[in-house]
């Protein structure tokens, strides 16, 4: 009892009043939410920090009963509805699936594939593209590389590039990774189509990378000579960056993605087979952070690319933030549909289902058909087995009147009843009703769904609890954020800005249309209400960083009209222009000073509650966490 009671004592983490976090606890949280570290040490600690403050706020949550509240009971019983699914699975099955995604998640596989398509309703169509297919199919395995010269009506094929686990259909995954380079898959018929595939190359997994992207679009079917006035743009914003431009600056200037120019273009991190092979192959051959591509073409405009990091593929298994990943995305995917018939059956072992004998099965089979012959249905819950059990589980049981209305609805549903005897859907349903019973049991059986629930429960409690003590409090303390914004006056200061009007349209047309009726002395509030949804308008004081290419403007002029990737226009109109470091008004700086006055608040809660909760750390695990 001692040694359980020290070793008990050694995985807890952080204790906070009576309170405490396990080291398990806080190490799902941490490798679900961590990023590439140079400094681990300081990594673990800061979100222990983060952590133990997590805690603070939802216990204050708890201690308000925000957890009873009605809301929150119904977004959690909702939420378990949405993932419950997820749980109903054999782990051991799972495990071995998750084990296969590993060792696939090692290798890249560059793959062709060959498809033709299948009319079932023409049956002569169909021999005659077969006789196609194969023909293909032997010239592809005799080592014809011409692929081209093998495309028909009835036969196509695709480079698809690299792809890696996940990247495909499940029954298409293992035909790929089954295949050595240069070889040829058999022919595969689905529903709709004959599939061969053939793998010409396979490398190490490519891992992640973290880029910086400037997109130059043109429109579909463009002139040449828009084609050449884009690439022109391309070289003259490629040789900015090789000469020291800021990269993120030439982004927000140049780029055309509206996803990430924002941004400075840094966009999401991403591995083999998320983007177009020929994107990818760019990216992947730039050798070190900091790199610069060439502008390089796709289907999609010119790019400009800088590596901004890169994540080598974990090698080790026990890797906790791959197999996370690995688990997640398993868990989306059709596969895991294999392992719920072996669960199904391991389900009511675990639940330790049972058959109550005080009620025989004629008995269940003759009052069945009494249901049956009942045209209203509601004998189910009257006969003489209704109110007795039938089953019973680890905490409960099922009844008579359970079987009966199973059967009703059963043998009424012409998509599941098929003429099944009694006997067969009586063992169908001793199946459901276990998996009915695991299912509103799944905290006892799972400690993921169990974790999961928790993650969503405190994470509700704790949006209520800051909306309550912090972020409504500071909105509306309008005698506080006024001390606030006079006490650091300096630091809410204009930089560079303007007076300025934008305009938003949905066409180059239409911005060349509201411009002339601007410069003629039209109101821009009435084009704005005449052409509602069409154009929009936003006039006020911008920071000069915050309009691209205004500079060099002046007062009075408007901007080129500029053509947004997705076919829309924008153009700006200049009134007057200020010199940076002016004072900012309190209503100017408003919502800045809220969110510095909710930090103040925030600190000075949680400065309370560790008077009330004293936080300690246990330095035991932490070093074996960083170990």
């Amino acid at each position: 009892m001692a040694l359980a009671s020290a070793n008990s004592q050694a995985q807890t983490l952080i204790t906070y009043g009576s309170n405490t976090v396990g080291k398990d606890e806080f190490l799902r949280a941490y490798n679900k939410n961590k990023t590439p570290v140079t400094d681990k040490e300081k990594s673990i600690r800061d979100y222990i920090d983060l952590y133990a403050n997590f805690k603070l706020k939802v216990k204050a949550a708890e201690t308000m009963r925000l957890d009873t509240s009605a809301q929150l009971v119904t977004d959690l019983q909702n939420f378990r509805q949405q993932i419950e699914e997820n749980y109903m699975n054999d782990d051991k099955a799972i495990n071995v699936l998750l084990d296969e995604a590993f060792i696939r998640s090692q290798q890249d596989l560059h793959v062709i594939r060959f498809t033709s398509p299948i009319d079932e309703s023409n049956p002569a169509d169909s021999a005659r593209v077969y006789k196609a297919f194969m023909d293909a199919y032997g010239q592809v395995k005799s080592g014809n590389t011409n692929y081209a010269t093998l495309t028909t009506p009835d036969v196509k094929w695709a480079d698809m590039g690299f792809v890696t686990v996940f990247s495909l259909p499940y029954v298409y995954e293992n035909i790929v990774y089954d295949l050595k380079p240069g070889e040829v898959s058999k022919p595969y018929r689905s529903k709709k189509a004959w599939h061969f595939f053939k793998l010409t190359e396979q490398r190490r997994s490519a891992g992640k990378w973290r880029i910086a992207q400037i997109l130059f679009s043109f429109p579909p079917n463009a002139e040449e000579a828009t084609l050449a006035a884009t690439r022109k743009l391309a070289d003259s914003v490629y040789q900015l960056a090789l000469n020291g431009s800021e990269f993120a600056s030439l982004a927000r200037t140049y780029s055309d993605d509206k996803l990430t120019y924002l941004t400075g273009g840094e966009m999401t991190e991403f591995g083999t087979g998320k983007f177009d092979y020929q994107f990818e192959k760019e990216v992947f051959s730039l050798n070190k952070d900091g790199d610069i591509s060439k502008p390089f073409s796709t289907l999609f405009g010119i790019h400009i690319v800088k590596r901004l990091g890169f994540t080598p593929t974990p090698t080790d298994r026990q890797d906790a933030a791959l197999a996370y990943e690995l688990k997640q995305k398993l868990m989306q995917d059709d596969r895991v549909k294999a392992a719920k018939e072996k669960f199904t059956k391991e389900v009511a072992s675990k639940i330790g289902l049972k058959v109550i004998p005080s009620v025989k099965q004629e008995d269940l089979f003759r009052f069945a058909d009494t249901v049956m012959n009942d045209p209203m249905g509601e004998s189910a819950n009257t006969l003489p087995i209704s109110s007795k059990n039938i089953l019973s589980f680890a905490k409960g049981t099922a009844k008579g009147a359970d079987w009966l209305n199973f059967v009703r609805d059963f043998k009424t549903n012409p998509e599941m009843y098929k003429g099944e005897t009694y006997p067969e859907i009586w063992e169908k349903y001793k199946s459901v009703a276990a998996l009915d019973y695991y299912r509103k049991h799944l905290e006892d059986y799972s400690p993921e769904f169990r974790y999961q629930l928790q993650e969503f429960r405190e994470g509700n409690m704790l949006f209520e609890v800051m909306e309550k003590k912090v972020w409504s409090q500071a909105a509306n303390d309008t005698v506080g954020l006024k001390a606030y914004y006079k006490a650091h006056m300096p630091q809410y200061k204009w930089s560079a800005s303007a007076d300025v009007l934008i305009m938003n349209c949905i066409s180059e047309k239409l911005a060349k249309d509201a411009l002339d009726s601007l410069k003629a002395g039209k109101d821009w509030r009435e084009l704005v209400e005449l052409k509602q949804g069409e154009l929009q308008g936003d006039s006020g004081r911008f920071e000069l960083s915050q309009l691209n290419g205004s500079e060099k403007a002046t007062a009075g002029a408007y901007s080129d009209i500029s053509i947004n990737a997705d076919g829309s226009a924008t153009f700006i109109r200049y009134y007057r222009f200020y010199e940076a470091d002016q004072q900012r008004s309190f209503e100017d700086s408003r919502g800045m000073v809220i969110n510095d006055y909710q930090q103040v608040l925030e600190k000075k809660w949680l400065e309370e509650l560790k008077k009330k909760y004293p936080v300690k750390v246990n330095e035991a695990v932490v070093k074996e966490l960083i170990r």
